[in-house]
């Protein structure tokens, strides 16, 4: 069974446009995105852009811990692990996406640009009324 909803949310997390990223402030204290899902490797790692100069990547500087959560009706996906932040000009140039332009407009040697590569460790999935759980580690 646990390898029947695996299949349908990597299928969920690979079809979905957009995700809730989370990280912890300043305070300790949880803080939800929304972001664009830019690119997924089954449920093991999740990629995104976003701006060095944003509050997240100010967290993750400082603490690497993540969550992202997907939603599909009523199927429900939470990935806990950690985000590694990747300036990598080969891994940028690969990721760019043309609509990036109107977040960084000097394209893919925006200093302002950069990836953030999340790396699951858990996965916690409720998918057509089945609940799974299991460890990526």
């Amino acid at each position: 069974m646990e390898n029947s909803i695996r299949k349908k949310a990597i299928d969920i997390v690979s079809k979905a446009e957009t995700t809730v990223l989370s990280s912890i402030d300043e305070g300790g204290r949880p803080r939800a995105v929304t972001m664009s899902n830019i690119k997924a490797e089954g449920l093991e790692t999740i990629w995104f852009a976003t701006g060095t100069s944003s509050a997240k990547v100010k967290h993750y500087k400082e603490n690497n811990k993540a969550s992202v959560c997907y939603n599909n009706g009523n199927d429900g996906i939470t990935l806990t692990g950690n985000i590694e932040i990747i300036e990598d000009m080969n891994i940028k140039n690969a990721l760019w996406v043309d609509w990036f332009t109107a977040h960084f407009p000097g394209g893919a040697t925006d200093p302002e640009y950069c990836i953030l590569k999340f790396i699951t460790k858990d996965a916690v999935l409720w998918i057509d009324n089945v609940f799974g759980k299991f460890s990526l580690e």
